[in-house]
């Protein structure tokens, strides 16, 4: 560390002075060593000022207090002070819009959170707050610094409330590029999105250690909290990549569907692909009998924007699409029940992932399409006693409670709760399209045959053509393709081929839609 006295003669005049100050900041723009930068990128790892430059725009960073360092002592610490304490805070822009970031430097004391680590985080979080912008965050650290005790966790603290209060304000992501254990696990939770690396990052509460120690399984970092466990079992991680360009470049993807704040709309773009283009390929991808299985992803791509669109939880609960997109160049959330998954029904962790993507979509101005080919909600013991009422219940709170633009549109089966809960015209969706190969009730026809006829059919000489005879009469009477719309319940059955103009006509109409909920602090969602 330079003192007054160390200083050559000559300093202490004005050119001395700036030359001092640029020796400085070349000194924390190298890092603490080259030893360490070794280090890691022997680990495959990026540095945070390597990462910084790869999210935002070129030359745009503005670095926030780099000359911060710790006043701990004890350890060794009063004789270890790096600039920047091991974090590296600032804004620049993406695609030219304001962003705020944080990002970790794992080669000074392994990214760990100490008390003037914790205040820089803070302070980026109160201004991206204050301008109205999204934050990201770039998290490769080893924890709370040990070192200086519970002022390590009362940073923490601080992190987490500042991201409770963002949340629905600003967007916030989280970007997992290294380790992330124990308490420091809770604020990518909080936050609207979490990414993840394959191979370098994990996310845990107790790390393997301790889950040797207490139940006596083995298992690795990876495998206890990977970037594939969290995208695939957990939930935790929305999405996930091999490396860190890749990873990087999607989150600046992602921003670009992203309001600013939640005054705001998400950013519209000049459209090429005609607004009144044909999806006469749609007549193919949709079979007409309800037991066969089709890719919903398809249908998606050919009524979007180019065919473009940016799936979140991917591989988590894979029986259902949530996906932002462009409808004529502005952004769109779609959820879409996916028949190549469990038959595109609903159960505990689909009912989840809708939730929360219905939320994130009102809280930031984005209008929600909904496509329904639904059969129900998954049956089975494991699913009622896992609470399947209560975790079915979040979607449909989440429903009601969204006051953005709101379209469904049933392409096939509808049938019973779920239909109800997939937005329909009776909990509130602006306005409701249906295909003519839609089949709205309460269950399907075989199951309802059995119910209402079940005497007859008992009573019948021939049961069996009974049953074929009673199931094509309650498909007549009460599953044609219009009795909803015969009944207001649908606005309207419309020619698939028509499905991309009819979205984009409607949602214009209702871009000027304005609801509000009655005054209350907050509701009191099903837990």
């Amino acid at each position: 560390m330079t003192t007054v006295e160390d200083l050559p003669a000559g300093v202490n005049d004005a050119r001395g002075r700036v030359a001092e100050l640029h020796a400085i900041r070349e000194q924390v723009r190298r890092g603490p060593s080259e030893r360490a930068t070794e280090a890691q990128r022997a680990k495959g790892k990026l540095t945070a000022r390597e990462r910084i430059e790869l999210l935002l725009d070129e030359g745009s960073f503005n670095e926030v207090e780099p000359l911060r360092r710790h006043r701990a002592t004890g350890f060794g610490l009063e004789a270890k002070k790096p600039y920047t304490d091991g974090v590296i805070t600032g804004w620049g822009t993406v695609h030219g819009r304001t962003v705020f970031t944080y990002a970790h430097d794992f080669r000074i004391f392994g990214g760990a959170l100490g008390e003037a680590h914790a205040t820089k985080i803070h302070k980026i979080m109160d201004m991206a707050i204050q301008a109205g912008a999204p934050l990201v965050s770039l998290n490769d650290g080893a924890g709370a610094r040990i070192q200086e005790g519970v002022s390590a966790l009362a940073g923490y603290g601080g992190i987490f409330q500042r991201n409770t209060k963002a949340s629905g304000v600003i967007p916030q992501i989280s970007v997992m590029l290294g380790p992330c254990a124990g308490g420091a696990a809770y604020s990518p939770a909080l936050t609207d999105f979490v990414f993840m690396v394959r191979e370098t990052s994990q996310m845990f509460i107790t790390g393997p250690d301790v889950v040797r120690a207490v139940t006596g399984e083995e298992i690795t970092q990876n495998g206890l909290g990977g970037a594939d466990v969290h995208a695939e079992t957990s939930g935790v991680c929305h999405f996930a990549y091999d490396d860190e360009v890749t990873c990087l470049e999607e989150v600046r993807y992602l921003l670009s569907l992203l309001p600013a704040n939640n005054r705001e709309n998400p950013p519209s773009v000049p459209c090429e692909d005609p607004a009144d283009r044909s999806g006469d390929a749609l007549l193919d991808l949709v079979p007409a009998d309800g037991n066969r299985p089709y890719d919903m992803r398809k249908v998606i791509e050919e009524i979007v924007d180019d065919g473009e669109f940016l799936e979140v939880h991917e591989r988590w609960a894979t029986n259902i699409i949530c996906a932002l997109t462009r409808l004529d160049g502005r952004v769109v959330g779609i959820i879409a029940n996916q028949p190549q998954s469990l038959a595109g029904v609903l159960d505990i962790e689909a009912s989840e992932k809708a939730a929360r993507f219905v939320q994130m979509c009102d809280a930031f101005n984005i209008p929600i399409v909904t496509f329904l080919d639904v059969p129900g909600f998954l049956p089975g013991v494991d699913q009622e006693h896992g609470g399947i009422i209560r975790h079915g219940a979040k979607l449909l709170y989440a429903y009601c409670n969204a006051t953005v633009p709101r379209i469904s549109l049933v392409l096939r089966k509808a049938y019973g709760g779920a239909y109800i809960v997939m937005d329909s015209q009776s909990i509130g969706a602006d306005l409701t399209y249906a295909w003519p190969t839609n089949e709205i009730a309460v269950m399907g026809a075989e199951g309802a045959a059995n119910v209402i006829f079940r005497k007859q059919i008992a009573e019948a000489d021939d049961s069996d053509a009974m049953r074929t005879r009673m199931v094509k009469e309650y498909k007549s009477e009460l599953m044609h393709p219009y009795y909803a719309a015969e009944r207001g319940l649908v606005d309207d059955v419309i020619d698939p081929a028509e499905t991309r103009h009819t979205l984009i006509r409607s949602l214009e109409m209702l871009r000027t839609k304005h609801a509000d909920l009655p005054a209350r602090k907050h509701g009191n969602p099903p837990q």
